[in-house]
């Protein structure tokens, strides 16, 4: 998912190592996927697509 997020849409990603089962998605500092929130991991389109979505990104 990485390697897609910058080549498609050209953006900065940082990989955070978590436990617990910790799955969340942050964009400039807002939440947009939580895996606890919704019990389950985001397809690579579901990402692509609710980033699309914010105001300030390409």
């Amino acid at each position: 998912m990485e390697a897609e997020l910058v080549g498609q849409l050209g953006v900065d990603v940082e990989l955070i190592r978590g436990g617990g089962g910790v799955f969340d998605v942050v964009a400039n500092r807002q939440l947009i996927f939580s895996k606890h929130e919704e019990n389950r991991f985001p397809e690579n389109s579901e990402i692509f697509t609710l980033l699309s979505e914010l105001p300030d990104m390409p």
